[in-house]
């Protein structure tokens, strides 16, 4: 069974938009893309919500889509994916990852 993990946050206080993004297009999505439990990746900037002129409750949402969680586990613990990891948390404030599967 397919999971998608979505992934909700903010940037932390003082991180510049431009330098996450830049991170993320050259370190954190090729990176994340490589690995075998994973099938697709990727990270959404919001702009808004429908209807309103009102800002997102969070300025970003990663959706990462994984063929086994499993396999996941042991290829989230290499040293470059704990490296990566431990850069997404110098930019982000707190993210919210919930599993999700489809109905």
């Amino acid at each position: 069974m397919t999971t998608t993990i979505v992934v909700l946050f903010n940037l932390k206080p003082g991180v510049s938009p431009s330098d996450y993004e830049q991170w993320a297009k050259t370190t954190d999505l090729p990176t994340v893309r490589k690995l075998g439990s994973v099938d697709d990746f990727s990270v959404l900037r919001t702009t808004g919500l429908l209807g309103t002129d009102a800002s997102a409750p969070y300025q970003y949402v990663e959706l990462l889509v994984v063929n086994d969680m499993e396999k996941l586990g042991a290829d989230v613990s290499s040293e470059t994916m704990q490296r990566v990891a431990a850069e997404f948390q110098q930019f982000a404030d707190n993210p919210q990852f919930m599993l999700t599967e489809i109905v």
